[in-house]
């Protein structure tokens, strides 16, 4: 699991990271409503700008937060690329014979700077919780049992369905299979599958018969509770403010 969490830069816990869970959690989904109700370029800077002061108040390792967001950057600029050239409105430049307009940059820029606010937020403070603090917190914010389960059980196991892919990857490599696009090839990928499923099906049954053997009733025990103190509710109330702030300016320009 901790390949999973964010590291922070001295491996020591900043102020923002000592915070309830639950009150990272609301803050993050708040500034995402906020942020994706704007349209004003200024408003969604300065909302990019207090993301990237909260990730690096967390004491997130810039190195580390540029690999994570590489993948979204790279489809930001394929964005960039394309949305100035099939959005209809006032031409800005040319290239051959395909024109920018200024709505489709306005458009690509907008799109941009919500999707790095965002997920930089979201890094910054569900991206530095253990998966199975992040578990409790969703539970004690009335979050269904079910759900909880699923999403811990996924992130305790979904290394183990790994190494059973790969165990089956390196057993088709030993009998010379080298993928092609033919109709062996799609059958053996379909068998993959369907052993992986299968073996999948049969390592939830033991991991549940060891469960219940070791007295499992339900509930997945967090040895150290957090509770809620008067700094988290010095956050909530100024990430309320600042948030209903962007949000009022949005409304007046």
């Amino acid at each position: 699991m901790s390949s999973i969490t964010l590291q922070l830069c001295d491996g020591q816990q900043s102020w923002l990271t000592q915070r309830d869970p639950r009150i990272r959690v609301i803050t993050a989904v708040l500034f995402s409503l906020a942020t994706v109700s704007l349209d004003h370029l200024g408003l969604l800077t300065t909302a990019l700008i207090i993301a990237v002061s909260t990730a690096l108040a967390a004491g997130l390792r810039p190195l580390l937060l540029l690999k994570r967001i590489a993948a979204l950057e790279t489809f930001m600029l394929v964005m960039l690329g394309l949305l100035p050239f099939t959005t209809s409105g006032s031409p800005v430049f040319s290239v051959g014979a395909l024109t920018a307009s200024e709505e489709g940059l306005k458009l690509a820029f907008t799109i941009i700077l919500k999707a790095n606010a965002v997920v930089l937020m979201l890094l910054a403070l569900v991206g530095t919780l253990e998966p199975v603090v992040l578990g409790h917190a969703l539970a004690k914010l009335r979050i269904p049992a079910k759900l909880v389960h699923l999403f811990l059980l996924t992130v305790r196991y979904i290394s183990v369905l790994h190494d059973e892919y790969q165990s089956l990857r390196r057993s088709m490599r030993a009998r010379a299979f080298t993928p092609r696009s033919n109709f062996h090839t799609w059958r053996s990928l379909g068998n993959l599958l369907g052993m992986l499923l299968v073996r999948s099906l049969e390592r939830s049954q033991r991991v549940m018969a060891a469960m219940k053997c070791r007295g499992f009733d339900g509930r997945f025990y967090l040895i150290n509770e957090q509770c809620w103190q008067w700094r988290d509710s010095l956050m909530l109330f100024s990430a309320l403010t600042i948030l209903s702030l962007l949000v009022i300016l949005e409304l007046l320009l």
